[in-house]
């Protein structure tokens, strides 16, 4: 079944899903907002809950809005300009911000830039996590279920191509990935083929990040 991996990714398009887009209720005026501090050209995105308070704050900044975007944890946001998030939380933060972007965080009504000792400690992490990777001999595929974030395909490629180079492979496949679940399993790196929110583990590397060498 996993050579494939047809019947599996059939079986997954089969089942019925309800997606329901929900709304963050927020009483804010957007002049209690210092925009001050942002670039003089901002790329603005959001996340769904706050969607309508993006929109606002889009038509106000005008024409120094130079893009317009909904992140998810798996987004892969291309711009050349800052980033302005609307949202709750870091995660999306940290993940845009390691792509190289200078990010701005509006939460209630403060706007912060990212710290960029946080991204260089997740950057740390990376090489951390790729070095455990190359020198390891078991290695163990996290797959996904879940709509937008299946990558089945691709990690029947990967573990070909770490046979090849003499690495025992195993693919795990799960609707959510437990990650204290990990440490029961002779695995000595792991590599993520769903949601980049596992990136940020140091035992975890990604498969985008192995694209140039092990998937063709």
């Amino acid at each position: 079944m996993l050579e494939n991996g047809l019947e599996l990714k059939q079986t997954i398009f089969d089942m019925k899903l309800l997606f329901i887009e929900s709304k963050k209720k927020l009483n804010l005026d957007l002049a209690e907002i210092d925009f001050s501090m942002l670039p003089k050209e901002i790329f603005i995105a959001y996340s769904v809950q706050f969607k309508e308070l993006a929109e606002k704050i889009k038509a106000k900044l005008d024409k120094r809005v130079k893009g317009f975007q909904q992140v998810l944890g798996c987004s892969v946001l291309k711009s050349e300009y800052p980033i302005l998030l609307v949202g709750s939380g870091k995660f999306h933060a940290l993940n845009l911000a390691l792509k190289g972007n200078s990010l701005y965080i509006l939460e209630g009504a403060k706007i912060a830039k990212l710290d960029e000792k946080e991204v260089e400690k997740i950057k740390a992490k990376r090489k951390a996590a790729l070095s455990r990777f190359y020198s390891a001999q078991k290695v163990g595929i996290l797959v996904s279920t879940k709509p937008g974030q299946e990558n089945l395909n691709n990690a029947v490629k990967l573990r070909k191509e770490l046979a090849k180079k003499g690495k025992t492979a195993a693919i795990f496949i799960a609707d959510n990935i437990n990650l204290e679940e990990l440490e029961n399993y002779p695995i000595n790196s792991w590599v993520n083929a769903s949601c980049q929110a596992l990136t940020f583990d140091a035992r975890i590397v990604s498969i985008q990040e192995l694209d140039n060498e092990y998937i063709r």
